[in-house]
């Protein structure tokens, strides 16, 4: 008899949609060099004489900062990345990562404080003892602390 093997597989839910060029919004969210970004500026040109109006999109990385820009025919398709946000309780800090609880007592320990000003707000927050909640983002596999909440 020949031996089975079976793959395993995600839940199916895709990283990214599909949305006309000409249906994105400023503080909307597009992915631009393969990249999630938030839409800080949007153009649209006249139809030119080959009949396509032209976006003209700048975003700035969800996760980096890094700034890009793209130009895109107002008729087709950009992907959009599903974006999620998520509060967490701060609970401890060890070895530069966050212990963090959800709404129903889970704790996860597996994301990193931030290198930046919100890392060493977050860092003075818990050696002083105060309670406070973190909004982490995440999109594409890739997550990262954006904000805290008293």
């Amino acid at each position: 008899m020949d031996q089975e093997t079976f793959e395993s597989a995600d839940s199916g839910a895709s990283l990214t949609f599909p949305m006309q060029c000409s249906a994105l919004r400023k503080n909307g969210n597009v992915m631009l060099k393969s990249r999630p970004c938030k839409i800080v500026e949007m153009s649209t040109s006249k139809t030119g004489k080959h009949g396509h109006a032209k976006v003209h999109l700048v975003g700035i990385d969800l996760f980096t900062g890094k700034k890009y820009e793209d130009i895109c025919p107002s008729t087709h398709n950009m992907e959009v990345p599903n974006v999620k946000r998520t509060e967490y309780e701060a609970v401890c800090l060890t070895d530069g990562f966050l212990h963090l609880m959800d709404d129903f007592g889970e704790v996860r320990e597996d994301l990193g404080l931030p290198n930046n000003d919100l890392g060493k707000e977050i860092e003075a927050k818990i050696s002083t003892g105060v309670e406070f909640n973190v909004t982490v983002l995440k999109a594409l596999n890739e997550e990262a602390i954006i904000s805290l909440k008293k």
